[in-house]
Parts: C-alpha cells; sequence; structure tokens
C-alpha cells in the first residue's frame, strides 16, 4: 500500500524538502498553515512517500463515526472531543509516556479557518512529553511538502511561537486567504 500512496504522491507531482529525523522515537509533527479539505489527503500520500507511516494524527470525533469511523482509525487516528474541555493536553502527554514510540501529526492552529496565531495544545504537549516539535508545511505553490529541524521548547514561549510562525510563514497555503499572519 505504501508503495501505492507514494506512486500517487510523486504522479501528482508533489515533492519532499527536508525530512524526518531517524534517530527521534518521540515527536510531534506540526503541521500548518491547515486551510483546506485537501490538507489530510496529501498528508496521508506524504506520510508514505516520507515514510513516516506510523504517524499518528487527532481528529474531530465526528469523522470517526460511520459510515468512515474505520477509515480514519486504519490511518492511525485518534478521535477528539473538542465540544467539552477534556484535559487533551494531558491526555496527550499521557499517551506519549506510555508509548517507547510514538509521532503526533497536529494542526496548531485545530482549524481551517482564518486564525491570529497557533493554538497552545501543541507546544504544551512537546513541553509536557518533552518531545521535540518538528515544523511542516505543505506548500500548495510548490507543490513541497517542507519539513523543518526539530525545535524543542524553551522557557521563552513567545519566542519559540516566533520561532515557528517564522517557518510557516514561508509556507504557500492551499487557500492563502486563510494562512497564518
Amino acid at each position: 500500500m505504501r508503495t501505492l500512496l507514494t506512486f500517487i504522491f510523486n504522479a501528482l507531482g508533489w515533492k519532499i524538502e527536508g525530512k524526518f529525523p531517524s534517530d527521534l522515537k518521540k515527536y510531534i509533527i506540526a503541521v500548518a498553515p491547515h486551510t483546506s479539505n485537501w490538507d489530510f489527503p496529501v498528508g496521508v500520500l506524504a506520510r508514505s512517500a516520507l515514510r513516516v507511516q506510523r504517524a499518528k494524527f487527532l481528529g474531530k470525533d465526528s469523522l470517526f463515526k460511520p459510515p468512515f469511523g474505520w477509515l480514519f482509525r486504519s490511518l492511525g487516528g485518534y478521535p477528539v472531543n473538542r465540544s467539552s474541555s477534556h484535559d487533551m493536553v494531558h491526555q496527550v502527554v499521557d499517551i506519549f509516556n506510555s508509548h517507547d514510540e510514538f509521532i503526533l501529526a497536529i494542526a496548531p492552529e485545530g482549524t481551517r479557518k482564518k486564525t491570529q496565531k497557533l493554538r497552545t495544545g501543541f507546544y504544551f504537549i512537546a513541553k509536557g512529553a518533552n518531545v521535540p516539535i518538528i515544523p511542516c508545511g505543505f506548500d500548495f505553490a510548490r507543490k513541497t511538502i517542507v519539513v523543518g529541524e526539530p525545535f524543542y521548547t524553551t522557557e521563552n514561549q513567545e519566542a519559540d511561537f516566533e520561532t515557528l510562525l517564522a517557518f510557516y510563514r514561508k509556507i504557500h497555503a492551499k487557500n492563502p486567504e486563510l494562512g497564518i499572519e
């Protein structure tokens, strides 16, 4: 299956710039800007091309109901109830801490709508689990998956977010008008 997905990725003209670290067993792939439903299928294809099949993702719980719930679970999804305030950060930190290897892909904006900033959940998950953030962007203008260097959180949250935003501002989203400012 991986070979077929990689073939489709290449046939659609996509390419990869950068790579995920082979020496790290746990990290967060923070994919932004997230502006389109097309981000998901491109992400599934890219996951195969980048050989990070074990990467998991969080998705709104309604995606995991029939008729397609089985598909999202088989692709590595974890359902998230966004309608109530469950302690998601601690739940995901616990998932990281209970596995020897765990890679989580997450959209730091948490929505496909226009946003002025990144949400903080992914950052506090990385901080709590003591794992790096790998910034990643789907540059639709260049049909390129851009993978950044591992980024470890510091005690200066404001500077950390500015570093991450500087990476994402160079990425051309599918719907640029919805991208991060």
